[in-house]
């Protein structure tokens, strides 16, 4: 029997909570464990479940399930679907959104992910690092030609160019294209009816090109390899999940780390203690990259999954079929979990290989590419603070331009002065 929720439903659009999720999401783990709440865009109730430890038990639990097509014998309502259809994604091309790694289970999670997890091993991720560092150095150079009155945008200058070099180099893309992925990668999050439906045409059509163009000319990327597997086995990897592998590693590989970058600064330049502390010692880079993640991280709510059976957290049942989101934001400040949580430290890890925060997830749908944003955060941050040593806000910190968008934490723009 379900245990009546303390907080009424929670409204994951409410301002209040969108410029203060930290402490919001905070406030329901206390006061409900498993609390109802409404999605954007979708009149279907889901359940939030808020603690670290029952978040890592719906991240790791195969009872609950991303696809609602594998909860046995139940009329589930997909929630991503109502989704996609506010948003006004036409139905030809939801495919690309609804049916990609993020969201297969089982046997067809681990088919998929086998195709890319090489790309993504700790040795070929540390392999890439000098060229991370490069890259990372160039876009250093050039960032005070791109200062108008001595203030630059972070964001635009360093903190997305990094990631979506690197990923693109890594999938296969040239480098002609990438100012388009990184326009296309900001206009997913535009919240308007229909506003994303034509650059979601346009990145299927451009990569339905590339696989061509690739296919005539093979290199050493992973499209190519993508390319092969299609080929070898076309009936276990399809031309739609081929153009959503690609359409989901870029997107994926850059929006997360690029946020991650823009956070921590404004975490670093806003504890003064903890810049530095960072300064003095860059080698604590990794420890600190995973304290930023858990402190300020960008992804605050996973994916919506389905309960496969009835299950029962915290005294509250959840029945097969239900909607539930685990929310990262409330576990990674769970003080059952972490001492004074809402404290930046970035000593709180006892070294960089361990990782004690949900910030990547959890479970067989951890994040693929964690551990290339981890060492594109400990690259940035590093390089950051040496080459710019008197970095400043060039605003106030409450005066930050954020997106506002449930279960995420994201800047607009981050204006800042480059003093040596």
């Amino acid at each position: 029997m379900s245990t009546p929720s303390t907080v009424g439903p929670v409204d994951m659009m409410d301002p209040a909570l969108l410029r203060d999720p930290f402490g919001g999401y905070s406030r329901i783990r206390e006061q409900s464990p498993v609390a109802r709440a409404v999605f954007a865009g979708s009149n279907t109730p889901i359940w939030l479940v808020t603690r670290f430890e029952d978040v890592k038990t719906v991240l790791s639990d195969r009872r609950f399930v991303n696809n609602p097509a594998n909860v046995p014998g139940a009329d589930v309502p997909n929630l991503r679907d109502e989704l996609i259809t506010a948003r006004g994604i036409p139905r030809e091309y939801a495919q690309y959104v609804l049916d990609s790694v993020l969201d297969a289970d089982g046997d067809d999670h681990i088919r998929l992910r086998r195709l890319v997890s090489r790309a993504f091993t700790a040795r070929r991720v540390s392999e890439l690092r000098p060229r991370v560092e490069q890259i990372t150095e160039d876009l250093l150079d050039r960032l005070p030609d791109l200062a108008e009155d001595g203030v630059v945008d972070l964001i635009e200058g360093f903190a997305y160019p990094l990631p979506i070099t690197v990923i693109c180099e890594l999938v296969g893309i040239p480098e002609e294209d990438r100012p388009r992925w990184h326009d296309w990668g900001r206009s997913l999050v535009d919240t308007r009816p229909g506003a994303v439906a034509e650059p979601l045409r346009a990145m299927v059509t451009y990569i339905q090109d590339l696989i061509g163009r690739r296919r005539a000319r093979p290199d050493d990327d992973l499209l190519t390899g993508l390319i092969r597997a299609h080929d070898e086995d076309g009936d276990r990897f399809s031309d739609t999940e081929m153009i959503t592998m690609v359409l989901t590693l870029v997107l994926a590989g850059h929006e997360t780390t690029a946020h991650l970058i823009g956070n921590g600064t404004v975490a670093l330049l806003t504890h003064p203690d903890q810049l530095a502390l960072l300064r003095s010692d860059p080698g604590s880079a990794p420890r600190a990259v995973h304290e930023l993640m858990r402190w300020c991280g960008p992804v605050h709510g996973t994916r919506i999954r389905y309960a496969a059976e009835d299950v029962e957290i915290e005294g509250t049942r959840i029945r097969r079929g239900e909607p539930v989101m685990a929310m990262l934001v409330s576990a990674n400040y769970d003080p059952r979990r972490f001492d004074d949580p809402e404290r930046l430290d970035i000593t709180r890890e006892p070294d960089g290989r361990r990782e004690v925060h949900v910030g990547f997830g959890h479970g067989l749908h951890y994040c693929l590419g964690a551990a290339l944003a981890r060492q594109e955060g400990e690259v940035a941050f590093e390089a950051l603070v040496r080459r710019f040593p008197g970095l400043e806000l060039a605003v106030a910190p409450d005066d930050l331009e954020r997106q506002l968008l449930p279960g995420s934490w994201r800047l607009a723009r981050l204006p800042v002065r480059l003093r040596l």
